[in-house]
């Protein structure tokens, strides 16, 4: 089973060192924007905001980046 890993860019740069093991990119990009939306709650309630371009990257076990989620694309913001 491939590897994944999600480096976090917002406002402190965050890299994945370890990784999870997953059956494809679908899956890797499903947890990804779980991820983004979690971190997007956590940072609203202790920041008060989110920035919409910050980003987790879905690298492989190469190092290439295979998807973006931005924060932007993971969250509805309706007025």
């Amino acid at each position: 089973m491939p590897r994944f890993y999600f480096h976090l860019y917002n406002d402190v740069d965050a890299p994945d060192e370890e990784g999870r093991e997953m059956p494809d990119l679908a899956t890797a990009h499903a947890y990804t924007v779980h991820l983004v939306r979690f971190t997007a709650a956590e940072t609203i309630k202790d920041e008060g905001h989110f920035v919409l371009d910050h980003r987790i990257e879905i690298e492989d076990e190469h190092g290439t980046v295979l998807d973006t989620v931005y924060f932007k694309d993971a969250v509805k913001i309706e007025g």
